[in-house]
C-alpha cells in the first residue's frame, strides 16, 4: 500500500494549534501594582503576563467568576503571589484601604476598571450594526415626514407605519447597508446596517408618531427603526476560547482594506461557532505559496495525489475530502503561517462578531486568519 507523501501535507495545512497552557510571566513584571484612572483590565493584565488573555487563570477564576467578574477600582492593589509555586494575582485592597478602626481612605474613583477603553467601541455596543438578513423587512418604517421635508435631521417629527403601545419608546434609525459574506463558503451572513440616529416616540398607534433625538446621517422616508438596547455590560474577561476557533478577518470598520491596533474588525464567526465576548483571538497571516525547486520531489507527488485519488474516489469518500485533496498543487510549497497581531472579542451576534485589535506587529489586512492562540 502507498506510503502516501500527500496526506501528511494536507494534515499540516489543516492540523489546528495547541491550546497554550503554560503562564508566562513578563521579564520585569512587577510584584505589586497600584491601579490608576485610565487603567484596563488589558493593561494590568499585560503588566504581569506575556499572555495578557491568560488573566483567568492567574486569578483563579472558574467559569461562572468569568462572567461575572468581581470589579477593580482605581486605588485597589493587584498582588503577584507566588506562595504555590504557580503565578496567582490577588487583591490586596477593594475600593478601601484601612488605616485603623476610625480613618479610611476611599477609592479615587468609584467607576470600575473596564476591560477596554470604552470610548474606542462605545458606537458598536449601543448600536445593534448586524442585522438578520430580512428582520430589517418587518421592522417599522418611517412614511412621512411633519411638513413634507426631504429630509429628518434632529428635532424633527416623523411618522412610522406602526409602533404598538408597550413596544419600547426608544429606538433607533437604520438603512440597510452592506452584505457580509463568508469569504470562505461565500454565504450571506448578516447585513451591517448603517446607523442613522435615535428616536423616541411621541404617540403610538398606526401610524406613529416620533420625534428624532440625534442624527448621524440625514433620515429618509423608508428607512427603518430598531428597538434600542438600553446596556450592554463591558466587564467581560479578557481570555481564550475553549474549543478551536478558525476563522477569517471579514472587514475592516471605516471601510479600509489594512489597520493596526485599536482597530476594529468583523469576523466570520459569532455565538452560534462558540464565541463569546472577551474571547482573544490570534491573528495569523497566511503563508505564501512558492515554487517547489525539487524536479524529482514534484513528480513523486503528482503520483502520490494520484493515486490517493483513486483510493479516495473507490471508496467513496466524502466529496469534500477528495475536492481537498484536488486543491493541492505539489509544483508549490505553502509556507508556515505567521501570527501577527491579537483581537479581543468585545460583541457577538449569532454568525457574526466584533472584535478590537490588542496588538499588531504588522498591518492587519482583510482575510487574515484567526485562530484560538
Amino acid at each position: 500500500m502507498y506510503k502516501y507523501i500527500i496526506t501528511p501535507l494536507l494534515l499540516c495545512c489543516l492540523t489546528s494549534p495547541v491550546l497554550a497552557d503554560d503562564v508566562k510571566l513578563q521579564e520585569n513584571h512587577p510584584d505589586r501594582y497600584v491601579v490608576v484612572k485610565g487603567d484596563t483590565l488589558w493593561d494590568i493584565s499585560a503588566r504581569f503576563l506575556k499572555d495578557p488573555w491568560q488573566w483567568p487563570k492567574v486569578w483563579r477564576m472558574n467559569r461562572d467568576q468569568v462572567k461575572n467578574p468581581h470589579r477593580i477600582y482605581p486605588g485597589d492593589v493587584v498582588a503577584l503571589d507566588m506562595s504555590s509555586g504557580q503565578p496567582e494575582l490577588k487583591l490586596l485592597s477593594q475600593q478601601t484601604i484601612t488605616l485603623d478602626p476610625n480613618i479610611r481612605i476611599e477609592a479615587l474613583d468609584k467607576e470600575a476598571v473596564p476591560t477596554i477603553q470604552p470610548n474606542i467601541i462605545a458606537p458598536f455596543l449601543s448600536q445593534p450594526m448586524i442585522i438578520e438578513a430580512d428582520q430589517l423587512d418587518s421592522s417599522p418604517s418611517i412614511v412621512a415626514t411633519s411638513e413634507n421635508r426631504v429630509a429628518i435631521t434632529a428635532g424633527s417629527i416623523a411618522y412610522v407605519n406602526k409602533i404598538n403601545d408597550g413596544e419600547g419608546r426608544h429606538w433607533q434609525i437604520y438603512r440597510p447597508g452592506k452584505a457580509l459574506v463568508d469569504p470562505d463558503t461565500k454565504e450571506v451572513l448578516g447585513i451591517e446596517a448603517n446607523y442613522l440616529g435615535d428616536a423616541n416616540v411621541v404617540k403610538y398607534g398606526e401610524p406613529a408618531k416620533i420625534t428624532v433625538t440625534r442624527f448621524k446621517e440625514e433620515i429618509f422616508p423608508n428607512d427603518k427603526l430598531v428597538l434600542a438596547i438600553d446596556t450592554i455590560p463591558n466587564d467581560y474577561i479578557p481570555r481564550a476560547p475553549e474549543t478551536q476557533i478558525n476563522g477569517r478577518i471579514m472587514t475592516v470598520y471605516g471601510g479600509v482594506a489594512e489597520t493596526g491596533r485599536n482597530s476594529i474588525v468583523s469576523i466570520n464567526k459569532g455565538s452560534a461557532d462558540g464565541l463569546e465576548e472577551g474571547h482573544v483571538l490570534a491573528i495569523n497571516r497566511l503563508g505564501r505559496l512558492v515554487k517547489n525547486p525539487d524536479s524529482k520531489q514534484i513528480e513523486v507527488l503528482k503520483k502520490d495525489k494520484e493515486a490517493h485519488l483513486k483510493e479516495l474516489k473507490s471508496a467513496n469518500a466524502p466529496k469534500a475530502q477528495i475536492e481537498a485533496i484536488e486543491s493541492i498543487d505539489p509544483s508549490m510549497i505553502k509556507l508556515p503561517d505567521e501570527r501577527i497581531g491579537l483581537v479581543m472579542v468585545f460583541r457577538t451576534f449569532d454568525r457574526v462578531s466584533y472584535a478590537l485589535i490588542m496588538q499588531a506587529a504588522e498591518s492587519i489586512h482583510v482575510l487574515d486568519t484567526v485562530t484560538t492562540p
